[in-house]
C-alpha cells in the first residue's frame, strides 16, 4: 500500500486536460474546415453556406459541452462541474471519494446517501493524472470534512 500524499493547496482545479484540448482541437478544426469549405466553393447558395457555418458551430459547442467538466476544490468545498449540471458540496458533505478499476469517472460518497459523478477526473486518455487528482482530491476529503478511503 503506498504511502498517503499530503493535500495539494487550495485552491485546486482538476480536470481532464489533455481530453479537454482533444475536444475543443477537434472542434476548432471541423469549424475551421466547415467554414472555409463553405466560403471557398462556389457552387454554394448563401444559405449552403450559413448552414456549413451554423453546423460547424453548433459540433464546436457540443464538443465543448463534452470538455467542460472539472472540479474545483476550496476551503469552502468542492464544486462538481459536468456536462450539464454544477453541483456545490460543502466538505463535510464527501463521505468517500472512489476511482475504481474501470470506472468512467470518479464517484463521490456524499453524507446523504447518493453518489454524485465527478466526471472532470476521468481516466479515458491520461488514467495516471486522473489517478493523481483522484488521490489528491480523496486527500483534500479526508483534511477538511468527514471522508475516508475507499479501497
Amino acid at each position: 500500500m503506498s504511502t498517503p500524499l499530503p493535500p495539494p493547496g487550495l485552491p485546486v482545479t482538476f480536470r481532464p486536460t489533455v481530453t479537454r484540448a482533444v475536444l475543443l482541437g477537434l472542434g476548432a478544426a471541423l469549424f475551421v474546415v466547415l467554414t472555409a469549405g463553405a466560403l471557398l466553393t462556389g457552387s454554394f447558395s448563401t444559405g449552403d453556406r450559413i448552414t456549413f457555418t451554423t453546423a460547424g458551430l453548433v459540433v464546436f459547442g457540443v464538443l465543448a459541452l463534452l470538455a467542460r467538466p472539472k472540479v474545483v476544490a476550496t476551503e469552502d468545498g468542492v464544486t462538481v462541474v459536468n456536462m450539464a449540471t454544477t453541483r456545490k458540496l460543502a466538505w463535510a458533505q464527501i463521505v468517500r471519494v472512489n476511482l475504481r478499476a474501470g470506472d468512467p469517472w470518479v464517484r463521490l460518497d456524499l453524507s446523504d446517501g447518493t453518489t454524485l459523478s465527478a466526471m472532470g477526473i476521468q481516466p479515458g486518455i491520461a488514467k495516471q493524472q486522473a489517478i493523481t487528482h483522484a488521490r489528491a482530491l480523496r486527500a483534500l476529503a479526508e483534511a477538511h470534512g468527514t471522508g475516508r478511503s475507499a479501497t
